[in-house]
């Protein structure tokens, strides 16, 4: 079936379908992020060749790899609002962990993994996934508009797929917007050159307009042959342009003599602009008072100036309306009179453990709340609402995120919130979102003072004040320090495991996010100390997210031995034992990760200490089973994938599993990396409660291990088993549950512990579980389990994620 896929799409065509007059794919990059990229994330951009605008909210952008199987899917991205007539729109997709500069703010944004080097792009009407797997098939659905193979794609229009795709260069149309439907002759590559809808040049240029930001309106490039017709400006106060809701009651409108005092500028990134606030308040504690004015370059203002601002109005959602954020009302292609400076600046509101209620977010259903009026002393996300754009402060406040990359950190302003024993928030349930979090990033010039280096446990001391924005990278509302507090230390250390009994075998999971040869040597040496003096070199360690020799360059490497080697070279340097290794190279591009890099998961064992069993059969895609009874029980090879080839693990890790000895004991050893979050709604949605569309497959991951599980266990009813991993779910979750069978199959330690070290990972100032380990229930109560924090709680982390340990007497 794959051969004859792979056959069919060489026949040529002399048109693939109706040439497009008006929406076109106009620009292909799918190595966003990857090594050598300037940009981080991959992009579709289109454009419209015609003069009028193309109404895109029934259409969908898709993506179908390179090289299709008969099991290949395509994936999907929707789209909204509308293409200008000569105008462009920007589809951002997936991130990697290289490139340097992030997108203009993208007009639509998915979560989809694209290659750097082949692939296939469609535009199409609707937003249910294309069947096609080869060109005839593709070209014969009326659904497709539009449609780009690069590399080796074989699915293409025409006679070839455009070539020249790679981690630094795009596909792309020229200037003339061509189409001829034959891919190879109508785009060629070129360094990206990512344009929004706010982007004003030529049809095929790349000059002039926002570098991001808020997309302003802007008009076509060719002129539609009646004049548009134009609204009277409305005269307005802030509060009349904020409304009483999430959205304006002036989206899209003119409006003029809006006035207030500049209370924060930002002139930096990629949404430059300032926020204004009025000092006339009206009595609705629903309305906000401030307000993003977009400028889209350098503002020329200053804090503390009185302003007279006329513009638009426009509802703008940081990452894309289909990411499910909140919508964030600015003034967009503004024009600005200062009509005073040095003025004194509205009181801040203060947020603190009175004035921020304990409810996160109202319920709908699953529907979006952005039209219902906002309850500020219900919800907190209603508060945040009410208030965005305004001048707010903190006091002394706990830091429960430390400073990341991007130079942000969390805080609470509710600290007796779910607190962790070492200074965090935990996350307890799906209805726990913990109220009280914030973001904190700063307006001060770097070169003035440096942002804050801060870990968990600390405190951001004094008071921290500016206007209240929402980052939608950060999940939830930030407050934009144009004073910032200082950073006293709250004293927590990276902790070191305890010391095992010679008669207990350690086993430790390690996610080591991403590692590659080409890595720093740091992160090497850094690792191994953690292996080392942290966990105290563990008898068997299961590795999560290794790549391969060439780490996110997609060539088709999928060999890892150079990162393994350089990994137990640092571990031995470092005082470690001489770790051997065992793991099965996935099929190339099959298991979803960083594009180029396939991840997978591998055992490190020390030979002093435990033997491997070494079970021939085990490949890619053979399916490892269950032989024997009792004593005698094995697995049929070792090492082993459980059931590679179902559906459930379609772009995602399958388990490793290997047998082992310790004393003469057999340990069954399942390591995991199940599917990413990615997609799921934020628990700061505006459709709440929010959709996690992914956990649908962990959750038959779960129940895919649970079942092997189970065999080993029917099989042995003493068999020794131990589950672990990067789960990509919490302890309460349904795939965690399928897994366990709610204690009956495994035990999940986690449930073991003190509820206040119940985490492993620390997001969006969250203490939560996303690792595991598991055992066969008849070794729960032999067994020390610890989770080490030596990671997440820490600005300056090896890896995202804590290591766990075990101390098991068989």
């Amino acid at each position: 079936m794959a051969g004859a896929v792979v056959l069919a799409g060489l026949t040529v065509h002399s048109a693939f379908a109706t040439v497009s007059s008006d929406g076109l794919v106009a620009e292909v990059y799918g190595g966003g992020g990857n090594a050598g990229a300037t940009y981080t994330n991959d992009f579709v951009e289109l454009a419209n060749a015609g003069s009028g605008p193309l109404d895109l909210s029934g259409y969908s952008v898709q993506y179908l790899s390179g090289s299709p199987t008969s099991t290949s899917k395509w994936q999907v991205t929707t789209l909204t609002g509308s293409l200008a007539g000569g105008g462009r729109y920007l589809v951002g997709e997936a991130a990697g962990t290289g490139g340097s500069t992030p997108l203009p703010a993208p007009d639509a944004t998915g979560t989809i993994a694209m290659s750097g080097t082949s692939g296939t792009i469609a535009l199409v009407s609707g937003a249910d996934p294309l069947t096609c797997l080869t060109a005839a098939d593709c070209a014969a659905d009326g659904r497709v508009k539009d449609l780009v193979g690069y590399g080796t794609a074989v699915v293409h229009e025409g006679a070839g797929a455009a070539a020249g795709a790679s981690n630094t260069a795009s596909v792309a149309r020229g200037s003339s917007l061509a189409d001829t439907d034959d891919n190879a002759a109508d785009l060629t590559p070129g360094a990206p050159t990512p344009q929004n809808s706010g982007d004003v040049g030529t049809v095929g240029g790349v000059s002039g307009g926002a570098d991001g930001g808020t997309p302003p309106t802007t008009p076509p490039t060719t002129p539609p042959t009646t004049p548009p017709t134009t609204t009277p400006p409305v005269t307005a106060a802030i509060h009349d342009i904020q409304g009483d809701t999430r959205v304006s009651p002036l989206e899209g409108k003119a409006v003029t003599g809006v006035t207030g005092v500049v209370t924060g500028v930002r002139d930096y990134g990629s949404s430059k602009g300032f926020w204004f606030q009025d000092t006339h308040p009206d009595a609705n504690p629903r309305t906000s008072e401030g307000v993003f004015v977009y400028t889209g370059a350098d503002p020329a203002v200053a804090v503390g100036d009185a302003v007279s601002v006329a513009g638009t109005v426009s509802d703008y959602y940081p990452g894309g309306a289909t990411g499910g954020g909140q919508a964030v009302t600015e003034v967009t292609k503004p024009t600005v009179s200062t009509v005073s400076s040095g003025n004194p600046l509205p009181a801040p509101v203060v947020l603190d453990s009175h004035s921020v209620p304990d409810a996160f977010a109202p319920s709908a259903g699953g529907g979006s709340i952005e039209n219902l009026p906002l309850r500020p002393t219900e919800f907190a996300l209603d508060l945040y609402a009410s208030l965005e754009g305004m001048n707010v402060q903190i006091g002394d406040s706990r830091v429960v995120g430390a400073t990341d990359p991007y130079s942000e950190l969390w805080v609470t302003v509710k600290p007796a919130q779910n607190p962790t024993k070492r200074g965090g928030t935990l996350y307890t349930g799906y209805d726990q979102p913990n109220s009280g979090r914030l973001m904190v990033q700063s307006l001060i010039p770097t070169a003035t003072s440096a942002f804050p280096t801060a870990n968990v446990g600390d405190t951001l001391a004094g008071t921290t004040t500016g206007p209240l924005d929402y980052n939608q990278f950060g999940g939830t509302y930030a407050l934009q320090a144009r004073v910032l507090g200082t950073v006293r230390s709250g004293g927590i250390q990276p902790e070191v495991t305890a010391k095992a009994h010679a008669d207990q075998a350690t086993i430790a999971t390690y996610n080591v996010e991403n590692l590659a040869p080409g890595n720093p040597q740091a992160k090497f040496d850094a690792l191994a100390k953690g292996l080392v003096t942290s966990l105290r070199s563990p008898d068997i360690v299961a590795l999560e997210e290794i790549q391969d020799n060439n780490g996110a360059t997609d060539d088709g490497t999928v060999a890892p031995d150079q990162t393994l080697q350089k990994l137990t070279g640092a571990i031995t340097a470092a005082g470690g034992p001489q770790y051997q290794w065992r793991q099965i190279d996935p099929v190339n591009d099959k298991d979803g990760g960083e594009p180029g890099g396939n991840i997978r998961q591998v055992f490190l064992f020390n030979p002093a200490r435990v033997g491997f069993t070494d079970i021939p059969g085990g490949d890619s895609t053979t399916a490892v089973g269950v032989t024997g009874t009792g004593s005698a029980t094995a697995l049929t090879a070792s090492p082993g994938r459980i059931a590679p080839n179902d559906p459930a693990w379609t772009t995602s890790r399958k388990p490793l599993v290997g047998q082992f000895t310790f004393r003469g004991k057999k340990l069954f050893v399942i390591a995991n990396h199940f599917d990413s979050k990615g997609g799921d709604q934020g628990v700061d949605s505006r459709f709440q409660p929010p959709v996690r569309s992914s956990e649908v497959q962990r959750v038959r991951q779960a129940i895919i291990e649970h079942d092997f599980v189970q065999q080993l266990e029917t099989a042995d009813p003493h068999a020794e088993v131990v589950a672990l991993g990067d789960l990509n779910d919490y302890q309460f979750s349904p795939a965690v549950l399928s897994l366990t069978d709610n204690g009956k199959t495994l035990t999940d330690l986690v449930g073991t512990l003190p509820a206040k070290e119940r985490y492993s990972y620390v997001y969006e100032g969250n203490s939560q579980v996303l690792d595991h380990i598991l055992v066969s229930p008849n070794l729960d109560r032999r067994v020390d389990y610890d989770v080490v924090h030596i990671n997440s709680e820490f600005a300056n982390q090896t890896s995202d994620h804590d290591p766990q340990v075990i101390r098991l007497e068989p």
